[in-house]
Parts: structure tokens; C-alpha cells; sequence
């Protein structure tokens, strides 16, 4: 196993070496705040820094070191795609709801590059495209009827690959092809949330780590929110937990199934290896519903990816093992290379595999994600706190939609070994049919 890691090998995400979460917050609980933000990720301070930026007070609250969640262990995709594909959406729901949907999709990533731009965060966002490859012949022509849908209505830019010429993006021979979107982006995750929290910071916001929040109760008006370190009021409260939502918020807990995902990333490579596996620099993920997924490091010369999503692991070791086998699979080229990283986090799936917005007994929520995390986080946020300031561009047509749950679920997905067999299952039950 050793052969596998480098010297300096390391268990926490290759992000946290330009931007490791802060060890301490100085600041102290205040009696009542205008608005009280639980889960320090990109839709909690997004929506803290909106908020106030428009005079209200804010104290954002996590269990952990802020930064230690998804945010800052993410792979640092930005995309406009959802797991819910458009034809398919546009088929059972109609096309208005279809393009409602995924015009806020491309709102989402639109307005996250611009906010990046506009604040100066440095972050290395970047509109580098993505490649999504084919796992058959069949995926590929499903992956052209999708794409081809939502350029005829909503105008998004692709370009096919077949397998002939899949070399001209990727040193690989395991996928039948695939698509370029040439507008998608990336940018380092870590350094996104360094940004925005030193932004809300600066805002005034309240930011305490090590503050597990234990109950949110409706108290004369107001919600008494009780935390670890004591007890305080809000006249609104926002749920930003996504993966990590605690059974102590159980309407919530009830409505996200959380997962584990896998990361690492490789020692240096030489330069011109590293250009020979990805020419153009995109990011890069399989068609599969269970993604593999690979990019470049913004600011290395290390190939970054992911994947065996929920498969149960928790050694290091072995996760390091599987992951290794999926890098060699797709790029045979960097079999003998070395891991230098490798880390874990926690994502969050829902019931209809759609995100989800909006309020419930006055307690508003932004989770769910599904993959979409990035773009879709920080929108939420923003749109989470214009409802709170009542302002009409709130409006969200991912608030429409009621968050659906099962019988007797209480948050613990004992479920997900079936379903991620029921994923394999429905991919290669696609990979057989005969394209069109």
C-alpha cells in the first residue's frame, strides 16, 4: 500500500494547503441577533453577508472549525446541470417548468463567477470548460439528445466527441466519446470560502466555530436557538447544513440524505504529463449517475479526482487503494504515480434528486445539492437572504417545489448501498440499449 502515497502523504483535503479552516473565532454569543445562519458553507455565508450588507445583524453558527465541511473539500466544479436531466424534466413537467429550472441553474453560475469578479476574491475561477464522457456507446447518444434539448431552448453552447477523436481532450481509451461544454468553469474551493468568510467578516457578521447548535424553537414571535456554548434569540434563522444536518433539526434531517465522497490528488507530475492527460485543462466527469471526476489543481502541477461515491470506506488506506484503481482505469498513463492526498466529505442527496429553497415554519433552508453544490450553494444564500429582506428578485423557482421524504426516514440513509446498486444497475441497463 505504501507504493501507492508519497513521504508527506496526507489525510485532509489537498485544498487546505492554501486555505486551512481557522482554528478560533474571537467572537462571543450576543443575546438576539436580526438573524441567526446555522452551517458556515457557501449558502450560510453567502446569505450572512447579503443580510449584512443590509444592516442586519447575523451570527453564523457551525460544529466545526469553519470551512472544516463541504466547502472547503469539494472538487471546484461549476456547472448548470442537474441530476434531474432537462428532456426529462421538460417531458414529465412541461417545458415552462423545465427552463424555469434551469435557467436559475445558469443563474447560479453565472451570478457566482460575477459575485467573484465584482468582490476580488482570488480564488482562480476560471471558465475552462468541461468534457463529460461517455461510459457506452448508448450514454453517448443519450448525453447528445440532452445536450441538443437544451441548446434548442435554452441557446447553451456544446460540441460532440466521438471516440476517434476523444484523445484530442483527454489520454484515455476507456470512454465511447463524449461532450464539450466549452463555458463551465473551476476554481479552487478552499480559497472561495477563505474569500467569502473574510468578506462576511468584514460585513460584521458573527461567525462562531466549535458552536454546535442543539434546538431552534419558536419563542414569543422570535426563535430561541439554543447552541453549545448557550442560548440566543433571532427574528429569522436559516438551515445551511446540507450533508451535515444533525437529527437535532429533524423536519430537515428527514428531507437530505447525507453521503460520503472520495478526493485525492496526485504528487507534482511533470509538466508535460500532466498537459498530455487533460490538453485543454477541463474538468472532466463521466457520464455515470455515480461520477468518476477529474481536473488539473489550479495551482499545482497535480492531477486532482474523485469518485466510488458512498461506498462505505473509512480507512485512508483503502480508500486511497479504490481510488488509485479508478485513476489508473481511465489514465493508464499515471499507473506508477503517487497519491500525496486523499480526504473524505459530506454531500447531500434528496428523494426527487432535485435542490431545494425555501421556508417551513418560518425557518428558511438552502440544501440538497446533489453534485451542484458550488454554484447552487452560493445562489441559495443570496436568494434565502433577499426573502428575508422581501425584496422581489428572491424569487426562486427552486422555492415552487415541495421537499419531499419517506415513511419512517429520520436521516440515516441505511439505504445507500441499495441505491447506489440501483444506480450501477441503471447505467448499465442504458449502456445496453442500441443508440438511436
Amino acid at each position: 500500500m505504501t507504493d501507492l502515497l508519497t513521504t508527506d502523504f496526507s489525510n485532509t483535503p489537498y485544498w487546505w494547503e492554501a486555505a486551512p479552516p481557522p482554528e478560533a473565532s474571537d467572537a462571543t454569543l450576543a443575546p438576539a441577533y436580526d438573524v441567526v445562519v446555522v452551517g458556515s458553507g457557501y449558502t450560510g455565508l453567502r446569505a450572512a453577508l447579503t443580510l449584512a450588507r443590509a444592516g442586519r445583524s447575523v451570527a453564523v453558527f457551525d460544529k466545526e472549525r469553519p470551512g472544516h465541511g463541504a466547502s472547503r473539500r469539494n472538487a471546484g466544479f461549476l456547472g448548470r446541470t442537474l441530476k434531474k436531466a432537462y428532456v426529462d424534466l421538460k417531458a414529465t413537467k412541461g417545458e415552462a417548468h423545465a427552463t424555469a429550472l434551469y435557467r436559475d441553474l445558469a443563474m447560479a453560475y453565472e451570478s457566482t463567477l460575477a459575485f467573484i469578479e465584482e468582490e476580488g476574491i482570488e480564488c482562480h475561477a476560471v471558465r475552462c470548460g468541461r468534457l463529460v464522457a461517455a461510459t457506452s456507446p448508448a450514454h453517448y447518444a443519450g448525453l447528445e439528445r440532452e445536450l441538443a434539448g437544451m441548446q434548442a431552448d435554452l441557446g447553451l453552447p456544446f460540441a460532440m466527441v466521438p471516440r476517434a477523436r476523444l484523445r484530442e481532450e483527454m489520454a484515455t481509451d476507456l470512454y465511447d466519446g463524449g461532450a464539450v461544454i466549452p463555458d463551465l468553469g473551476a476554481l479552487h474551493p478552499g480559497l472561495y470560502h477563505h474569500g467569502l468568510m473574510a468578506k462576511a467578516l468584514a460585513a460584521g457578521v458573527a461567525i462562531l466555530g466549535n458552536c454546535e447548535v442543539t434546538a431552534v424553537e419558536p419563542a414569543a414571535g422570535r426563535f430561541r436557538v439554543a447552541t453549545a456554548v448557550g442560548q440566543t434569540r433571532a427574528r429569522d434563522v436559516v438551515i445551511a447544513t446540507n450533508g451535515y444536518t444533525p437529527g437535532n433539526l429533524p423536519w430537515h434531517a428527514r428531507r437530505v440524505i447525507p453521503f460520503v465522497g472520495y478526493m485525492a490528488a496526485t504528487e507534482p507530475l511533470p509538466p508535460t504529463l500532466l498537459a498530455k492527460q487533460l490538453p485543454h485543462r477541463r474538468t472532466v466527469i463521466d457520464s455515470n449517475l455515480d461520477i468518476d471526476f477529474f481536473r488539473p489543481a489550479p495551482d499545482s502541477l497535480r492531477l486532482l479526482f474523485g469518485g466510488a461515491t458512498a461506498n462505505g470506506l473509512q480507512d485512508p488506506a483503502a480508500i486511497a487503494a479504490l481510488l488509485h484503481g479508478r485513476l489508473r482505469r481511465a489514465l493508464p498513463d499515471l499507473a506508477d504515480v503517487k497519491l500525496s492526498h486523499v480526504w473524505t466529505g459530506q454531500c447531500a442527496g434528496t428523494f426527487d434528486m432535485m435542490p431545494h429553497i425555501g421556508c417551513h415554519d418560518g425557518i428558511w433552508h438552502g440544501m440538497g445539492y446533489n453534485f451542484a453544490g458550488v454554484p447552487m450553494g452560493s445562489f441559495f444564500g443570496l436568494r434565502i437572504a433577499q426573502r428575508i429582506l422581501g425584496l422581489p428578485e428572491g424569487a426562486c423557482a427552486f422555492e415552487a417545489a415541495a421537499f419531499p421524504t419517506l415513511p419512517f426516514y429520520r436521516g440515516n440513509p441505511w439505504f445507500l448501498p441499495l441505491a447506489m446498486r440501483y444506480f450501477a444497475w441503471k447505467d448499465a441497463r442504458l449502456a445496453r440499449r442500441r443508440p438511436a
